[in-house]
């Protein structure tokens, strides 16, 4: 806090007007097309998005960094692939010599790529008909980690049917079963699944029981 202005909050208003204008636009009424980021993920988030939406909290630039690739013009275009009458939409950062890229922010350097990233660089491998691919996470501290994959058939069989299974409970209102993950605790939705969240204060047991540091 300076003066009167609360800077983090500005910063965070900043932050959070940025990733609106870089958010992969779903309209919720066409069911009848699916984003490839809806259903790597909890696909009881994406219904949520979609039915009764609550705000994201975006803590820094570095989550950006995907959305910045695309709107700067190194992305592709989207592209879908048709799966009967549902569409299914994807779309990747940067496409370099027949090979597809992602790039992901990272907390530290990674030994294995994550799970929704895998399948996200899989199905994108074979919407725009590529066989080569890779993920590159990057650190707030620059650090790079990147990852290669060659394309699976079978765990693009799994992304269609849950592609199938979102498009059928949005058709019949019904929310998508509980599926616990890493990602749980910072959704926006945990207490719709869970229970409310408490938020305490850290307690001094010096000052708690009028101890000294010495004793």
């Amino acid at each position: 806090m300076m003066g009167d202005r609360d800077f983090q909050s500005i910063i965070q208003s900043a932050i959070g007007s940025i990733g609106k204008e870089l958010e992969i636009e779903v309209d919720s009424k066409d069911i009848q097309t699916i984003h490839l980021h809806e259903v790597v993920r909890c696909l009881r988030r994406s219904y949520y998005d979609r039915i009764d939406p609550n705000e994201i909290e975006r803590r820094g630039f570095n989550e950006l960094l995907s959305g910045l690739l695309r709107k700067l013009q190194y992305g592709s275009e989207p592209k879908e692939f048709a799966i009967e009458n549902i569409k299914l939409r994807g779309q990747v950062d940067m496409i370099v010599d027949d090979s597809i890229l992602l790039f992901r922010s990272a907390i530290e350097e990674l030994e294995s790529p994550q799970a929704n990233d895998i399948l996200y660089l899989n199905a994108c491998m074979w919407i725009y008909d590529k066989v080569d691919g890779m993920i590159v996470y990057i650190t707030g501290d620059r650090k790079e980690t990147s990852f290669s994959l060659a394309r699976n058939k079978k765990m693009f069989e799994e992304v269609i049917r849950r592609v199938r299974v979102l498009n059928d409970l949005l058709k019949e209102q019904k929310t998508p079963i509980l599926e616990p993950s890493s990602e749980c605790s910072d959704c926006q939705y945990y207490e719709r699944c869970f229970m409310k969240k408490r938020f305490t204060k850290q307690i001094s047991l010096e000052k708690m029981f009028g101890l000294s540091k010495q004793d």
